[in-house]
């Protein structure tokens, strides 16, 4: 079952993109190449590259983040109450219609 969602990448670019379960937020926002998503450490939860802005759809689906990601979003001068770091959302059927924004740097 593909996993619908809509992407407002960093430069304002709307993006329709579709997942598979178990895939990241973060590989199928960085395979399509949607600008302001370094991924520098690939999805190992260690340099807060592919912080993204949950925006809209089932918000409730997400899973909470772990420690070690809120610590990551804790160090981000742009976090919001609905930062997330991409590669920390496994894509699942029920996240299905997931709106986000990629945070540009800085």
């Amino acid at each position: 079952m593909s996993i619908r969602l809509t992407i407002q990448d960093a430069d304002g670019t709307i993006l329709s993109l579709e997942g598979t379960e178990g895939d990241s937020l973060m590989s199928v926002i960085r395979d399509a190449g949607a600008e302001g998503l370094l991924a520098m450490c690939g999805g190992c939860c260690s340099c807060a590259t592919c912080h993204v802005v949950v925006t809209g759809g089932p918000i409730d689906a997400l899973t909470p983040p772990s420690a070690d990601e809120q610590d990551l979003l804790g160090a981000l001068p742009n976090v919001t109450p609905a930062s997330r770091l991409s590669c920390q959302v496994p894509l699942s059927p029920a996240l299905d219609g997931l709106c986000v924004t990629v945070m540009a740097e800085g």
